[in-house]
């Protein structure tokens, strides 16, 4: 696992797919509190299936806010995905209701709201686009599946993300999340910290220039 920081009172990491990113079994916080030692304490999640950059709380006081940051917006989280076709617009904002079924572990798109439906709202714009398209996305609500219902409800299923449509061979969606800018829990300072994701499908792209982010 890569650590990209840590001090006293958090810690700044890339989740590898398949570590789930709450407790639990094969969890990405026990791991971490055998390399680190001392409390881990989850204020975001990832999917399992889904990898990239994550920041955990070293205590309690830096915990609660952490998660009160989370709760007004000012964890803001980026991601990179790989779309089978090219968005159209390639740039713009979606809003849509979003219901969860539990039971299926599945979100769905709803016209209106109602009980246990929730707002979810991103932008996004296409980088690099052919056969697939290489898309950045800033999430300003953090539903779960968010990205991925919300682009295969508009036809734009994300290459290997089978739960919502894709029918290609690949074995997991293509999202990663590459960047994350917060104020830090105790000195206030804000911090990004950035990692692009290098292994398939994202290498079939011209490398990224880190600037053009």
């Amino acid at each position: 696992m890569e650590i990209l920081y840590q001090d006293k009172q958090i810690v700044v990491c890339v989740k590898p797919v398949g570590l789930t990113s709450e407790e639990g079994d094969n969890g990405l916080p026990g791991e971490l509190r055998r390399l680190l030692g001392g409390e881990i304490y989850p204020v975001h999640r990832l999917d399992q299936n889904v990898g990239g950059v994550m920041v955990y709380a070293r205590g309690k006081e830096a915990a609660a806010n952490m998660s009160r940051m989370v709760q007004e917006n000012r964890l803001i989280k980026e991601y990179l995905a790989v779309v089978a076709s090219v968005p159209q617009p390639q740039e713009g904002v979606l809003e849509d209701f979003l219901w969860k079924d539990r039971g299926k572990n599945k979100a769905f798109v709803v016209k209106r709201p109602r009980k246990g439906v929730k707002l979810a709202k991103l932008s996004y714009r296409v980088l690099q686009s052919g056969d697939r398209s290489l898309v950045q996305v800033r999430l300003f609500t953090g539903r779960s599946h968010q990205i991925r219902v919300q682009f295969a409800s508009r036809g734009w299923p994300l290459v290997g993300d089978h739960k919502y449509g894709s029918r290609d061979l690949e074995k997991a969606p293509a999202l990663f999340s590459f960047r994350l800018t917060f104020p830090h829990p105790k000195s206030g300072e804000v911090l990004t910290f950035m990692r692009l994701p290098e292994n398939e499908p994202w290498s079939t792209f011209p490398q990224i220039d880190p600037a053009e982010l």
